[in-house]
């Protein structure tokens, strides 16, 4: 009786295993069959401006996200400097979250990349700016294994080589990390450079553009479309109204 209960458990494990490998909804796929590209952000505090939504919810927030009409999911995780958390993710896929998520955290170790994959994410994003490029290949290699895709963010023109280990996203983040000044600007200008290193990537669609970070207005989405960009990730503009889905549908509807 006890070896029949034990080939049960292992058979159950192994079906857990398969369900952490398994490919997850795919977030660049997600963003290009939409025809506004948000990627709508759960972002509770940030470093430069202290608690954004502190009561913020997780089982509530995302899943309205969802409702508004959100491409994608961007949840922090990190705890001490954003107020987030793993299980943030796991919650809002227990609230009916089916879209893709994207872990946002900063990630420097593999095992991150297994939380990311255990709590239900879809992609991870890698920050050039943490690693160097051999990290980060070993990274993404790794989040690929795992069934999950990479948002790899850079900020400057020294780190657009990274783009060459062929990321499923590259971001241009318009915030600083050191100073945190965001210049939307960051994204038009770097852009054109970023074709170049992506050569077909870009052309054919293997790699999607996301710019990140200081977008509030739906001229500047609209204006980043015609620069290439397919993504775009708003926190901070939803956070901080009283009901984020809301502020993002009505975004949406003057897109």
């Amino acid at each position: 009786m006890m070896q029949d209960i034990l080939q049960d458990i292992i058979a159950h494990k192994r079906q857990e295993l398969q369900r952490m490998y398994a490919k997850k909804p795919s977030m660049k796929d997600a963003l290009l069959a939409s025809s506004s590209g948000i990627i709508a952000e759960f972002k509770r505090r940030s470093p430069s401006k202290g608690w954004i939504k502190e009561e913020g919810r997780a089982d509530i927030i995302p899943l309205a996200y969802q409702q508004n009409g959100a491409a994608a999911l961007s949840i922090l995780t990190d705890k001490d400097y954003f107020g987030g958390h793993d299980d943030f993710i796991r919650t809002a896929r227990k609230s009916g979250v089916t879209i893709p998520i994207l872990y946002k955290n900063f990630v420097i170790d593999e095992m991150q990349l297994y939380e990311a994959a255990l709590c239900g994410a879809s992609a991870v994003l890698l920050i050039a700016a943490c690693l160097t490029k051999e990290q980060c290949g070993a990274l993404l290699s790794k989040a690929h294994q795992l069934g999950m895709e990479v948002l790899l963010e850079m900020h400057s023109e020294q780190e657009l080589e990274y783009a060459e280990l062929g990321p499923d996203m590259c971001g241009i983040n318009n915030r600083n990390l050191g100073s945190f000044v965001t210049d939307v600007q960051n994204s038009f200008r770097l852009a054109e450079q970023l074709r170049s290193v992506c050569g077909d990537s870009i052309a054919t669609q293997k790699t999607v553009l996301v710019s990140e970070s200081g977008i509030s207005n739906p001229d500047t989405v609209n204006a980043l479309r015609r620069a290439g960009f397919r993504g775009f990730l708003i926190g901070e503009n939803f956070m901080k109204s009283p009901d984020p889905g809301i502020a993002l549908c009505d975004f949406i509807n003057q897109l």
